[in-house]
């Protein structure tokens, strides 16, 4: 599917990798609604991209504000081809340490943000763009991307609760591509290694520059534009369906 004159919905499009994944976008025709809880974020990047970018407040968790965010789409837009799922959260904490056990509360938050988050966003921007009378297996209506990560593959000490997330990011990917491939939608996750984010940024430079160190290669942080050529060819590649694509320059994390 080319991306010229579609429309997708990026969660936590104002900062990071979604912002990145909005610059590739609107940088090779497409249009994009930045929903982010962050909305001061949203719109600067959108003031940055122009007409073919439009912000929106949205917590992911939310039915009504993920419906807002697609009625956005359609009334600035006119259609809707899928979403990136870029909105989530990050948490390190051990199961049990000399303050007592992991609080439930915040596994609960991180699940219901990072994997929860990501299937709403799914139902409801499916239950718009599937088209039962169109449902014919050839003609391709769109793409959802998931973000995932390396954590749910190498999780390390104190990422219980956000390896969980992603790694329940992964799992749903293939039965949704399964389910929704008679309307011509395709479902496929990345799952990136170490990028250059606001989470990254707010370590000291010395721990980032170790951390760096640990990609066999490029060594060296992620950028979020390459988070977004990643998307771009999932969305044009049409054989790219139902799959997790690591997106880490090899690196492999140890338990700590």
């Amino acid at each position: 599917m080319e991306l010229q004159n579609k429309v997708f919905i990026i969660t936590g499009g104002g900062s990071g990798l979604g912002a990145g994944a909005g610059r590739v976008f609107t940088a090779n025709g497409a249009k994009v609604v930045l929903a982010d809880k962050n909305l001061d974020g949203a719109n600067e990047i959108a003031a940055e991209l122009g007409d073919a970018a439009v912000a929106c407040e949205c917590d992911v968790t939310d039915e009504a504000s993920v419906e807002a965010a697609i009625e956005l789409a359609y009334s600035t837009f006119g259609d809707l081809h899928g979403a990136i799922n870029c909105a989530g959260v990050g948490s390190a904490m051990k199961v049990g340490n000399k303050f007592g056990p992991h609080p439930l509360d915040l596994f609960k938050l991180v699940v219901d943000i990072n994997l929860v988050g990501s299937f709403n966003v799914i139902r409801l921007c499916a239950a718009r763009m599937c088209d039962p009378a169109a449902a014919d297996g050839i003609t391709e209506r769109g793409v959802f991307i998931n973000t995932a990560s390396v954590a749910a593959f190498d999780g390390q000490i104190g990422q219980a609760a956000y390896s969980a997330s992603k790694a329940g990011v992964v799992g749903m990917t293939l039965p949704i591509a399964r389910e929704l491939a008679r309307f011509g939608i395709r479902v496929v996750t990345i799952a990136p290694g170490l990028f250059d984010t606001p989470m990254l940024a707010a370590l000291p430079e010395e721990a980032r520059e170790s951390l760096a160190k640990q990609v066999p290669f490029p060594q060296r942080f992620g950028t979020p534009e390459e988070f977004g050529d990643m998307s771009r060819h999932i969305v044009e590649n049409a054989m790219l369906n139902g799959e997790c694509i690591r997106l880490d320059g090899a690196i492999r994390m140890q338990p700590r």
